[in-house]
């Protein structure tokens, strides 16, 4: 399983050095010859920001919605295909789903009756997995 969120990727949006995270006017008194690298940076560091927030591309991130993915022979389906249920808004849906096409050219929508065997398989997970942390304290 791979995760990724941009915003935590360093080639796309910048650290700021620790020392110079918390440093005031008077640690940069003392060390004058970082104070314009450190001005450089956080400009840098905000300029990528903003290109970021604006990057709808970059911003559909699967691993802040609900998904599930699920072997087709746990479910009673081909064994020989993988399906992904992605519970989130329309909005998310459609772009997510056109980035995913892109990045995986044999993906396709799968079939109303695969679609709602997947469903109801999970959903069914879901309600054993709560009733049982219900019976294990005691609700």
């Amino acid at each position: 399983m791979l995760e990724y969120d941009p915003y935590l990727d360093p080639n796309l949006l910048p650290k700021m050095p620790k020392k110079w995270e918390d440093a005031d006017d008077s640690y940069f008194s003392a060390h004058p010859e970082e104070k314009e690298d450190a001005e450089k940076l956080k400009k840098q560091i905000e300029d990528a920001a903003e290109k970021l927030k604006n990057d709808r591309e970059a911003n559909i991130i699967f691993a802040r919605q609900d998904y599930q993915l699920r072997d087709g022979t746990a479910i009673g389906l081909e064994r020989e295909k993988s399906y992904l249920y992605l519970s989130a808004d329309d909005a998310f849906l459609g772009a997510g789903e056109a980035k995913l096409k892109k990045s995986i050219s044999s993906l396709q929508r799968a079939s109303e009756d695969v679609e709602k065997k997947v469903i109801s398989t999970i959903d069914e997970e879901r309600q054993k997995s709560d009733s049982g942390l219900g019976f294990i304290f005691g609700q």
